[in-house]
């Protein structure tokens, strides 16, 4: 009797521990995997002669903006092309939920940059509980974990974002934070850097982290800056984490801006320093450029700053700031001015201090990319590919195994999505087949919406979602509640 749904025979076997591969035959059934083992004598419905192909746990895109997009476009072709099987959204203090948008939102447009995140009327869970039911309902391509956006619980509460939050403010957020860790928020994100919460004083940020520890939850944020104040940004980070007794995960660390590069060697000394003390861990994504709303702090002529959207100016999408204020006859801050609100692209990254930042071991995989820019930056398309062609394949940056542990079991065991990210008896059949020989990113700067290449077949808890020729068209991604973090 056929007791399996599908074997994948002779694969290249990376486990997603960083254990070099093994040649193994994998069976799976009733979306769970079933066996792992040599020359299984097994039969099942589906079989597939994996020889020459890895196989890896389904990648963990630990850093996303698809809140809405998981939703409105269930499909998410950008990520099950490149073998995602698991988006982690809610980052940067941004959040579809819990929202409620106030009335001048609705006609001018969420408060920034909760803008990344689509237009008003995707804003419509007013409880966390209503975001995993309408996820539930849905049932994207992927799985979907949630952080609960400490900008998004400010713009609930508070008439004004350019201040610090009362006691009152503060005991109602905490109201709404509670409220979705009880419904399997992963944790709490924050987005300092950005104006609607760097008002917010690192007090008002530990009263809400203290919900953390009891939850067995996780603190990720985009500090304050990462500029030259970077190590102050780091140290206020990691005292949240350690005055809430929570891990702390610094989101797309970077040395950002020209007179911040080659300053890499000294944050992470900082950064290892503080993991001695405490539980720390990072996500980067393997590109020179950031790419967020257009921010005038960021205007530098030595930076090409490419425009993604503009809602006065929408005509000028793919240009350059420079181009832009030249045609204009205005500065580069004026004619930024002018174009707002915006997104842009800002080549500000050494490629030097990206690298080292990406080999570190505690670094995790995220792509930060931003499904509603019309032209998006290509790490929308390309991130986790591009990692295991450019830089493991070609560059030599750190072997194949450590670059699947580092999409996989790594961040399963950070932010606490039990059962997921290891290829073992028992767990979900989150799976990816892929060529490594042919892995590579695609999508440019200049064409950003392409899929990458290699990746031979993606089951998402043990559904086909996705094959060289294209998805399949089944869906079959749930929301996962918190686990215990290891």
């Amino acid at each position: 009797m056929t007791n399996y749904d599908l074997i994948l025979r002779r694969a290249r076997v990376l486990d997603g521990s960083g254990r070099e591969a093994e040649t193994l035959d994998v069976a799976v059934a009733d979306g769970h995997i079933a066996a792992v083992a040599p020359n299984l004598s097994l039969s099942a419905r589906t079989e597939i002669d994996a020889e020459g192909l890895v196989l890896a746990p389904g990648f963990i895109d630990t850093h996303t903006h698809d809140d809405t997009s998981v939703i409105e476009t269930p499909e998410m072709l950008p990520k099950i092309s490149q073998g995602v099987t698991t988006v982690i959204v809610g980052n940067c203090g941004i959040s579809a939920a819990p929202v409620r948008l106030r009335a001048e939102a609705l006609t001018m447009g969420p408060p920034d940059p909760m803008n990344l995140l689509g237009r008003a009327e995707f804003f419509r869970y007013p409880s966390f509980a209503a975001y995993v039911n309408a996820i539930n309902a849905v049932k994207p391509a992927v799985n979907v974990a949630a952080l609960v956006g400490h900008t998004a619980l400010r713009s609930n509460i508070m008439d004004r974002l350019d201040r610090a939050a009362t006691d009152a403010e503060i005991a109602a957020m905490r109201t709404d934070l509670q409220e979705a860790l009880d419904a399997g928020a992963i944790g709490l994100s924050t987005g300092l850097a950005y104006a609607n919460a760097s008002a917010a004083p690192g007090t008002e940020v530990l009263a809400l982290a203290e919900l953390l520890g009891p939850a067995h939850a996780v603190y990720t944020t985009h500090m304050r800056t990462e500029t030259e104040a970077i190590l102050d940004a780091m140290q206020e980070a990691f005292e949240i984490g350690r005055e809430s007794r929570v891990p702390v995960i610094v989101s797309h660390l970077k040395c950002a801006g020209i007179d911040n590069w080659g300053r890499s060697g000294e944050v992470l000394e900082a950064f290892d320093a503080a993991r001695t003390q405490q539980e720390i861990a990072c996500d980067c994504y393997p590109y020179a450029a950031g790419s967020s709303t257009l921010d005038l702090k960021q205007v530098d002529p030595r930076v090409k700053i490419t425009i993604t959207w503009s809602t006065p100016h929408p005509e000028v999408a793919g240009k350059t700031v420079a181009e832009i204020a030249e045609q204009w006859n205005l500065s580069q801050v004026d004619a930024a001015c002018q174009l707002q609100p915006a997104g842009a692209i800002y080549h500000s990254i050494s490629e030097n201090d990206m690298r080292k930042i990406l080999a570190h071991p505690a670094t995790m995989i995220g792509s930060d990319g931003l499904p509603h820019d019309p032209r998006p930056h290509p790490r929308l398309w390309g991130t986790f590919p591009r990692v295991l062609g450019r830089y493991s394949r070609e560059e030599k940056l750190f072997p194949l195994s450590a670059a699947i542990h580092k999409m996989t079991g790594l961040p399963a065991a950070r932010f606490g999505l039990e059962g997921r990210g290891i290829i073992r008896e028992g767990f979900h059949a989150d799976i990816v087949l892929f060529n490594p020989e042919t892995i590579l990113d695609t999508a440019t700067f200049a064409d950003p919406v392409r899929p990458s290449e290699g990746i031979h077949s993606v089951w998402v808890n043990g559904t086909l979602t996705y094959t060289s020729a294209g998805a399949t068209g089944a869906r079959s991604g749930r929301f996962i509640k918190r686990g215990a973090h290891s």
